[in-house]
């Protein structure tokens, strides 16, 4: 079929042939060469910016690890706050012999108590205890200041006072509910 063409005619058929490959080859293989380095420039000063963060956490790990170990080291501390885990039915009996020291040191007396069924807070259990102390004025604020200075985490969830002989108002009776917490997958002594 070619060789029926003249010359002039193969020649624009050859030019032909020769312009389209140009033109695929351009599409095929320059523009998407094009369009990733395009791509690949625009994303230099992204890929720069989070360079320059990691070589600063890099350049601070010494900093960073000094301060993930006084962290732990404090989580650690406090963790001795927390009652003894085991039971809840240790920890109550842990919470309610450290509350009765701290209200006879207070010179309070423990009329009642009631341990109160554990209630679940996060990763933390909290184990409430009902008690309610008799005593003068004095008395009952030095056992809230030795409750709030206790060497184990406790929270004071209700407080209710009230005179135990309306006539002679000295005497207070003071129901008090308050938590102690757990961590209840973790066992020490």
């Amino acid at each position: 079929m070619i060789g029926n063409l003249s010359h002039r005619e193969r020649t624009l058929v050859v030019l032909a042939v020769g312009i389209a490959v140009l033109v695929l080859g351009w599409q095929i293989i320059v523009v998407p060469i094009r369009d990733r380095n395009r791509t690949a420039s625009e994303l230099v000063p992204v890929r720069e910016q989070v360079l320059s963060r990691r070589q600063d956490l890099v350049g601070r790990k010494a900093a960073i690890m000094a301060e993930l170990e006084a962290t732990n080291k404090r989580l650690e501390g406090l963790n001795e706050r927390f009652l003894p885990a085991g039971t809840p039915a240790v920890a109550a009996s842990e919470l309610q012999k450290l509350v009765k020291g701290m209200a006879s040191q207070a010179s309070t007396e423990v009329r009642s108590e009631r341990i109160l069924p554990p209630v679940e807070r996060g990763e933390l259990l909290e184990i409430p205890l009902e008690i309610a102390v008799s005593g003068e004025i004095r008395q009952l604020v030095d056992l809230l200041a030795r409750l709030e200075q206790a060497p184990k985490l406790l929270a004071i969830q209700d407080l209710k006072v009230r005179v135990v002989n309306i006539t002679q108002p000295k005497e207070l009776l003071a129901t008090l509910t308050l938590s102690g917490f757990i961590l209840p997958g973790k066992t020490r002594t």
